[in-house]
């Protein structure tokens, strides 16, 4: 079993459309390289716009080696353009006991 993460990411003022482009190919392209396993993700939003995404990494390791990786490196470049990281308790719906997201997809 690997790593889960929950993922957050608040789109800049004009980054909204950019940031759902990269989020749409951001765990495929973890797992073409061997990062990421094929456990089912899901892209949720959070009312004010910031967009969740869960995934799994396939262990330690794999996370080392993605903070290493040229490949993404580049791509976690184009998040950075167009968001700003997050943590779960930033987000105006999860102090609710059971907060709702809206569902984008999974990949």
């Amino acid at each position: 079993m690997g790593i889960h993460v929950l993922a957050i990411y608040k789109p800049t003022e004009d980054g909204a459309a950019a940031l759902e482009t990269e989020v749409a190919t951001h765990v495929q392209k973890l797992r073409e390289l061997g990062f990421a396993t094929d456990f089912p993700s899901a892209i949720l939003r959070a009312e004010d716009g910031t967009i969740i995404e869960h995934f799994e990494w396939v262990d330690q390791a794999a996370i080392d080696a993605a903070h290493e990786h040229p490949a993404v490196h580049e791509m976690w470049g184009r998040f950075a353009a167009c968001c700003e990281y997050g943590t779960l308790d930033g987000l105006p719906n999860a102090s609710t006991m059971f907060p709702e997201f809206e569902y984008l997809g999974s990949h």
